[in-house]
């Protein structure tokens, strides 16, 4: 009977959402409900949620639903209206930066504020030319799908762009600062070649999609020093790695430099619909002068209510320590896993995001997607969500809510353990 309701369910979302969309596992997964890093599905099971970042401080966190529920219930409009809202989480969010980001812009979607932050380096720079890396993913628009090669090879990289590796020590980066900084340098010189003005290193400080790359930490600065010197601005990315995620408030922290943007997402949210860019003061001076920006509901009250409950739960739960210690307790579980099966070659992360790299031998490391694949399925199987990342999709990609506690983690590694010993089993 439930593989009828999923055959229903699944037939009439095809009809009515067309072909795009894509659904996770070969069993999808019907969720009902959500309470901190649980799902619980219509089949009146319970998942552990190692996946969904968006819900950043956990699902349906009730100081988030009732900051959310109080201002809705109050107003909310647009931003050509003083609020004194907006402000003051401008103000405390601002407070989590460097002293050098002075300024945001909030905007809906982590989309936008990519968007935005390549409108104010081409309005800066005088260039187009934007750097990202190989299997990066940067969002939605027409602009940041040209430089999101994860969205698949039916997406046309732009002629401006240029490609990079990321810096993968596992596979043969033995200085990754230096050789990253070396593929840009060449990049730039590349595209000066075709009459192209440097404009942007566009960097995710985590390396998300292209297979979570972590260490050493600072190898981003003589990358980020490069594109400067070649008057182009940088970019961090931090929709995924921001809001304590990686054991520090900000992923481009560990890397000792301060970029010249920085782009957040709905993990500001708690999975709400606010996002937004913050930058250096002289950087937004020349495309203020030029440029008026709107965006209709980028920072209305309640997205501003919503933000500011997130930083109260992040703060009060101690939530960016919790990254930390969590995640140290489960890169240090899975490789001692890692003892009892060779499929895993690499454990590479930075709190509570952690990539496992599947391979078919660890002599040659050649990457094993089709194992990953199963493994992902199977652990769904097993009550645990997790997905995957890399170009060869064969790295687990782990990035639970930041409320997942040691006991969690247990979970997941038991879950995994039985899972990589019996990959298509229950």
């Amino acid at each position: 009977m439930a593989d009828d309701r999923t055959a229903a369910l699944r037939a009439r979302r095809d009809r009515l959402l067309g072909p795009a969309y894509r659904l996770f596992y070969d069993e999808p997964l019907h969720v009902v409900r959500g309470e901190g890093v649980w799902l619980h599905g219509a089949d009146g099971e319970r998942y552990l949620d190692a996946y969904n970042n968006v819900a950043s401080v956990g699902h349906c966190h009730p100081h988030v639903v009732g900051a959310l529920a109080r201002q809705a219930a109050v107003l909310n409009t647009h931003t050509r209206y003083l609020s004194e809202g907006v402000l003051d989480y401008a103000e405390r969010l601002l407070a989590t930066f460097p002293p050098e980001i002075g300024h945001v812009m909030f905007t809906c979607t982590g989309s936008e504020a990519n968007d935005l932050a390549l409108r104010v380096a081409r309005a800066v720079t005088g260039g187009t030319g934007v750097i990202v890396t190989d299997w990066a993913y940067h969002g939605v628009t027409v602009a940041l799908a040209e430089m999101s090669p994860s969205l698949g090879s039916a997406v046309r990289i732009g002629d401006h762009v240029r490609l990079v590796a990321p810096p993968d020590a596992y596979r043969g980066d033995g200085d990754a600062g230096a050789a990253f900084a070396a593929r840009v340098t060449a990049a730039i010189e590349d595209m000066r070649r075709a009459g192209i003005v440097p404009a942007a290193l566009l960097v995710d400080t985590i390396f998300s999609s292209d297979g979570v790359f972590t260490d050493p930490a600072g190898f981003l600065a003589p990358a980020a020093a490069t594109m400067r010197a070649a008057g182009g601005l940088v970019i961090a990315d931090e929709v995924q790695p921001g809001f304590g995620r990686t054991g520090g408030m900000w992923g481009f922290a560990r890397h000792g430099f301060v970029p010249d943007m920085v782009t957040m997402g709905k993990p500001m949210g708690d999975g709400h619909p606010i996002a937004g860019m913050a930058a250096r003061p002289e950087v937004l001076a020349e495309f203020g002068r030029r440029t008026r920006y709107f965006n209709t509901f980028g920072g209305n009250p309640v997205s501003a209510a919503v933000g500011m409950a997130v930083l109260d739960v992040i703060e009060s739960e101690g939530l960016v320590a919790n990254a930390r210690d969590t995640g140290a307790f489960l890169a240090e579980a899975l490789r001692a896993l890692a003892n009892r099966h060779p499929a895993i070659g690499d454990v590479r992360g930075a709190g509570l995001f952690v990539g496992v790299e599947l391979v078919r031998d660890r002599a040659t490391r050649e990457p094993d997607g089709a194992l990953a694949a199963r493994v992902v399925n199977g652990l769904r199987r097993r009550k645990v969500l997790v997905s995957s990342c890399g170009c060869n999709g064969n790295v687990l990609k782990l990035r639970p809510p930041l409320v997942f506690g040691r006991e969690h983690a247990e979970i997941l590694v038991d879950a995994l353990d039985r899972t990589l010993a019996d990959p298509d089993g229950v």
